[in-house]
């Protein structure tokens, strides 16, 4: 017998209470912890799906934006996907994720994103790797850059728009970065218990040219300061960044940071002292190819055309022919072309990002194409590796 499943977009109070109950044990957490979750994601935020009356799972929405190219991309990232333990294996999590991406569709949503529990699923329903994560640790006796370059001042509320705005300058710049939303926001500058979370303008209350959020903490024998969020604009305050760090050394012995997999920060100091500590890959999804082409950047000088075939079994609207013309940075999308290169759902996720180049795919059987098509793809889609330094 099919089962039969309901996808709910507007939870009622016993839907949350049962939706609460599961994510506590899917994430080994505390009640504490789990009202402080659906605080940030907001209730309207929930979606829940139920096997045969009962809730069965759920997970969170997050609506803000990825910047590509220069470009702020309407994005849709999922958090807290929890099913509970008897309909684990019964087709629940794959009926969940296919509804909600089908809401996003009929939404107008163009790119969704995602950190993996587990690849596989996320895979069935269109997912693909698009981006890092990396955590970069380092001894602050091994930084040795003491002199800051410019002056530093204390932020008394990090709630304030400069830290928004001197943001947004350097996420422009970096293929993956967020377009952040206020719970993003909050879970950067709010401490958790017992915790004191520090602010610093790097350089003048007038011209700041970036900024540092940490906090201190003890782990096992040693303190540690974990920073929470950086910005850098300028060579000048990349200086300053370290030696103010350098600075803690007699009472801080590591410092922990988000970075990318080829740490611009680091080429700063005198040795390859600094280390990955952690690493992962986010996925993201094609909601909707048209859109996801016509509102990404692109880069400068490039002008050339691309003939997609692309393969969609969930969202059909998606399985259709493509032709991307691209100039001035821009990108202008309409159906039909030769299809000359043809690509799944997936592979189309980290072509888009620029997370692996057309050769790569065509390596690993996510597309098949010309040798016109590849030099094209590569023309358009090739960047700097993709990353981001949040976590959700």
């Amino acid at each position: 017998m099919t089962p039969s499943f309901e996808y709910k977009t507007l939870v009622d109070f016993e839907d949350v209470k049962n939706l609460g109950s599961i994510l506590e044990q899917a994430f080994v957490t505390s009640a504490d912890n789990r009202e402080k979750f659906f605080n940030s994601m907001g209730l309207e935020n929930l979606r829940v799906i139920c096997r045969d009356g009962k809730v069965a799972g759920g997970l969170a929405t997050l609506s803000m934006g990825m910047w590509l190219g220069g470009q702020s991309v309407p994005m849709v990232g999922i958090a807290g996907v929890g099913i509970a333990p008897e309909y684990r294996g019964g087709g629940v999590a794959i009926a969940l994720i296919q509804n909600m991406l089908q809401e996003l569709y009929a939404q107008g949503t163009p790119i969704s994103v995602l950190y993996p529990a587990t690849q596989q699923l996320y895979r069935k329903a269109g997912y693909e790797q698009g981006g890092h994560y990396c955590l970069w640790e380092i001894s602050t006796q091994d930084i040795r850059l003491h002199k800051p370059s410019l002056s530093l001042q204390p932020i008394a509320n990090l709630n304030c728009e400069i830290l928004h705005h001197l943001y947004k300058q350097q996420a422009k710049l970096i293929h993956g970065y967020l377009d952040r939303n206020s719970s993003i926001w909050d879970t950067l500058i709010k401490p958790e218990e017992k915790e004191t979370v520090y602010g610093y303008l790097i350089g003048s209350q007038e011209q700041p040219q970036g900024y540092i959020i940490f906090s201190q903490h003890f782990q096992t024998d040693q303190t540690v300061i974990k920073i929470r969020d950086w910005v850098v604009l300028s060579h000048a305050a990349a200086q300053t960044f370290w030696s103010f760090l350098a600075n803690h050394r007699s009472t801080i012995k590591k410092i922990l940071w988000k970075s990318s997999l080829i740490d611009s920060l680091s080429l700063l100091l005198p040795e390859q002292t600094a280390k990955i500590k952690h690493q992962k890959r986010w996925m993201l999804r094609i909601v909707d190819v048209y859109k996801a082409l016509q509102l990404r950047g692109y880069k400068l000088g490039v002008e050339t055309e691309l003939h997609l075939a692309v393969k969609d079994d969930l969202l059909t609207a998606n399985n259709d022919r493509f032709i991307l013309s691209v100039a001035n940075g821009q990108g202008e999308v309409r159906q039909g072309g030769k299809g000359e290169l043809q690509i799944d759902i997936q592979g189309l996720a980290s072509l888009y990002t620029g997370l692996f180049t057309p050769h790569d795919l065509k390596l690993a059987g996510k597309l098949d194409a010309s040798d016109t098509a590849i030099l094209a793809a590569t023309e358009i889609f090739t960047t700097s590796s993709p990353w981001m330094p949040d976590f959700f």
